[in-house]
């Protein structure tokens, strides 16, 4: 409602839109439909806030084929610890460890470095199959894209710099792409499953 007043500007009497009410209409504006576009914001909350994830972003378009739509919104993010260990890295790492403890005085080695991670946002009463999973696999890289590399490559290109700076160290034993899948029962509950796009090596217990 918007009043006015001596032939002056429409003075609104309404008060600013709330941020459940931006949020909203983002997903309004989206390209899904709304509800997965929900659902991922619900899961992508749930990785901030009861997860500690960082530098979450909710992926629309395919980072491998510009301006091709996703078959539904999938998020990216930075786990505060490694999700996931290839079954040979860790035998690397125990051997590592086994000449620390024989060597008392060697330097301790780091663990393994948190790494970005897709998440597929899904409903408990949703059925997947083979196809649906090829059909997101085939969107995806095997590494999601990280924002603050993207923002220098935006900032080097606006300068004609053409420089590799501050290029994210690749992980040798990352070779298949692989997704935590969040499924989301009707009572808020998430539960995060890894499945891989491929054959994986057995881990070692």
């Amino acid at each position: 409602m918007a009043l006015s007043r001596g032939g002056g500007p429409a003075v609104s009497l309404l008060p600013p839109a709330s941020a459940l009410s931006e949020t909203m209409k983002a997903a309004e504006d989206n390209c899904h439909e709304p509800y997965l576009h929900h659902l991922a914001q619900q899961v992508a909350h749930n990785l901030q806030y009861q997860h500690q994830w960082t530098a979450i972003t909710i992926h629309t378009h395919s980072p491998l084929t510009q301006g091709h739509l996703l078959p539904r919104p999938i998020i990216s993010g930075l786990p505060p610890q490694r999700i996931y260990i290839h079954p040979d890295e860790q035998i690397e790492l125990l051997k590592d460890e086994s000449k620390r403890k024989a060597e008392p005085t060697a330097p301790r080695p780091g663990g393994p470095v948190p790494e970005r991670e897709w998440v597929l946002p899904t409903h408990l009463k949703e059925k997947w199959s083979l196809k649906r999973f090829a059909a997101v696999f085939d969107q995806i890289g095997i590494v999601p894209p990280d924002p603050d590399e993207q923002r220098q490559d935006q900032r080097r290109d606006q300068d004609g710099i053409s420089q590799s700076i501050g290029t994210t160290s690749v992980n040798k034993w990352r070779t298949l792409k692989r997704v935590m899948l969040a499924t989301v029962d009707d009572d808020s509950t998430i539960v995060y499953y890894i499945v891989h796009d491929g054959i994986v090596k057995p881990r070692q217990n």
